[in-house]
């Protein structure tokens, strides 16, 4: 599991992304790079990392279901996603 602080710290930059997102979409528009660069720089999409919502393990995730591997792995053989079973043929 991670650590808490690591997962504070990911949805705190997922906040600022929400709130700036509409400001950074129009100044990129517009051509105002100077402005842009006065933003915070967690406000920007690309300093996000995907992790588990579960866990907050940063690899092994599926965008599909938001969870990592092992949880996924976990979670299907108990039964708890919807449409995932055990291959076999």
């Amino acid at each position: 599991m991670a650590r808490k602080a690591v997962v504070a710290r990911e949805r705190k930059r997922a906040k600022l992304v929400a709130k700036y997102a509409e400001l950074r979409k129009e100044l990129k528009a517009e051509g105002r790079w100077d402005e842009l660069d006065k933003l915070p720089r967690n406000s920007n999409p690309i300093r996000l990392h995907n992790r588990c919502q579960l866990t907050g393990r940063p690899k092994g995730y599926m965008r599909d279901f938001g969870i990592c591997r092992v949880v996924f792995r976990k979670m299907a053989n108990e039964g708890k996603i919807p449409g995932v079973r055990k291959a076999s043929w």
